[in-house]
């Protein structure tokens, strides 16, 4: 299993998700461009020493990215997906895609993805923050799969 942000905007956010790799045995992919230089010190600040524990592979954009970790199956994040990711059998070999903070993923990237899932969040509200989000979809993915960390 895998986490993949496209074009994350936010070096905290990326830096969280790091660590939520490293501590639940996670590589993380980054699909450029990026809203931040890749060695912005907010990284590191998040990520803290545990981004020495989390393989960490950056792709060039979309296509890259896809050619790359073909066959396994890509699974967007959205809020507009119909499914809940609690309805939803996750694969071990599965990609988590989160799309950037501000407009997530365009539609030709969202048609590309093999399934589209979203949380369960009340109507009043438009969505989570992406690490906040990332740790939820991994934990049930992982909880289903039978890969969470002993």
């Amino acid at each position: 299993m895998r986490i993949a942000l496209y074009e994350p905007e936010i070096a905290g956010n990326v830096g969280a998700i790091l660590r939520l790799g490293a501590c639940m045995g996670v590589d993380v992919d980054l699909i450029e461009p990026m809203g931040f230089v890749w060695d912005d010190k907010r990284v590191r600040r998040a990520a803290m020493d545990y981004i020495d524990h989390v393989n960490v592979t950056r792709h060039a954009g979309f296509s890259a990215f896809k050619q790359a970790i073909t066959p396994a199956r890509v699974v967007l994040f959205t809020t507009k997906a119909e499914q809940y990711v609690h309805d939803f059998r996750f694969e071990p070999n599965d990609v988590l895609l989160f799309g950037k903070e501000s407009a997530g993923v365009s539609a030709e990237v969202a048609q590309a993805c093999e399934a589209r899932v979203r949380i369960a969040i009340r109507p009043q509200v438009r969505s989570l923050n992406l690490a906040i989000a990332s740790a939820l979809a991994l934990g049930e993915a992982l909880r289903q799969t039978g890969g969470l960390p002993g």
